[in-house]
């Protein structure tokens, strides 16, 4: 049982490694360049994308700002936050490295707007 436990704890870290790495690689950033905007260590860094280390929030916040991505995004892929009703395409909006983020919840918030719309009429219906 501890084992499953173990391997469960490796693989949610080995996700949100494999996800930065993707989106720092996506970014042209390199893993000294990320580590140094983000606060910390290369080895550390590289330990995270490994899978080898599963970084807190406060660390995955800092790493998504050197990204220039939403933290939120993050905490999603490891797992410290649900994924938004939205789904991806929440994701992607929350996500979007080129939209401040008061064009992010604009986006949210008119997304929001026709889901709820739609959701009526289908009661409607």
């Amino acid at each position: 049982m501890e084992k499953s436990i173990d391997k469960a704890v490796a693989d949610l870290g080995r996700g949100i490694g494999d996800f930065i790495k993707e989106q720092r690689n996506n970014a042209k950033i390199s893993l000294r360049e990320l580590a140094k905007q983000a606060g910390v260590s290369n080895p550390y860094l590289s330990q995270i994308e490994r899978g080898l280390r599963k970084p807190s929030a406060e660390i995955l916040q800092q790493i998504a700002k050197g990204l220039r991505i939403s933290a939120e995004v993050l905490y999603v892929e490891a797992g410290i936050l649900e994924q938004r009703d939205g789904g991806a395409l929440a994701d992607a909006i929350v996500g979007a490295p080129d939209l401040t983020e008061r064009q992010k919840q604009v986006l949210l918030d008119i997304y929001e707007s026709f889901r709820r719309e739609n959701a009526a009429k289908n009661k409607e219906e």
